[in-house]
């Protein structure tokens, strides 16, 4: 977050206040991204045709797989090279593919299980945020270990691809709820934390919401898997 770093003083009510703003705009944005997401799952799921295109295809669902892959880098990488319509343009065009892709949830779960999952969702969500937000814990030495443990979590996901271990999903998914838990909270402090080092204006946030948004939905999805009824 270097690359936003404001080498001026900032009295205490100033950094509040930016503190404030920044958030406001990264919780903004991120309702934004979920919203898109959720209206782009809802018509997809409602479209045979669509359904059809995305899902029939293997290359046409890997491709926006990949995509989605690719927008995320973008973002995170080149945020400081990108403009801010850009950057908000990006964004809400991942929040879409992405709500494209996992449309496939209504199709594999109940839909008053995907709705009690959100919830409960949201409130761990909003409640490790908080956390983050008002704890007085220094908590960046939580970033290795989460970290460590969101790489083994990928690997194991991708191993059991071809394993389908119902044993082994289970533990995996019980892991990524503690680790996206983690990261909710941690990654909420690091954002609080950029507004004292000068991180102001639409781009910081746009970076701030695709972690947060990312968070969330990587949570919803292991918690879904847990707790989820299937048709």
């Amino acid at each position: 977050m270097d690359q936003y770093n404001i080498n001026y003083p900032r009295t205490a009510d100033q950094i509040a206040i930016a503190r404030n703003t920044l958030i406001r705009q990264v919780y903004a944005w991120m309702g934004g991204g979920l919203l898109v997401t959720a209206l782009l799952a809802m018509v997809t799921v409602s479209s045979p045709a669509i359904l059809n295109a995305v899902f029939g295809n293997r290359l046409v669902f890997y491709g926006l797989i990949l995509g989605e892959l690719g927008l995320v880098i973008a973002i995170s990488g080149a945020i400081n090279r990108l403009s801010a319509a850009m950057a908000s343009l990006l964004f809400i065009l991942y929040a879409a593919l992405n709500g494209i892709t996992m449309s496939v949830i209504f199709a594999v779960y109940t839909a008053e299980s995907v709705a009690s999952t959100f919830v409960i969702t949201a409130a761990t969500f909003g409640a490790m945020s908080a956390y983050g937000y008002l704890t007085r814990r220094d908590l960046t030495g939580w970033g290795s270990f989460l970290f460590m443990g969101l790489i083994g979590v990928v690997i194991a996901s991708l191993v059991n691809i071809f394993t389908r271990s119902s044993a082994a999903s289970w533990i995996i998914s019980a892991v990524g709820v503690i680790v996206f838990t983690g990261l909710t909270a941690y990654d909420t402090q690091k954002i609080k934390a950029m507004a004292a080092t000068g991180a102001e204006g639409r781009k910081p946030a746009i970076l701030g919401a695709l972690t947060l948004y990312l968070d969330f939905i990587n949570l919803f999805l292991m918690l879904l898997r847990l707790l989820g009824n299937r048709r």
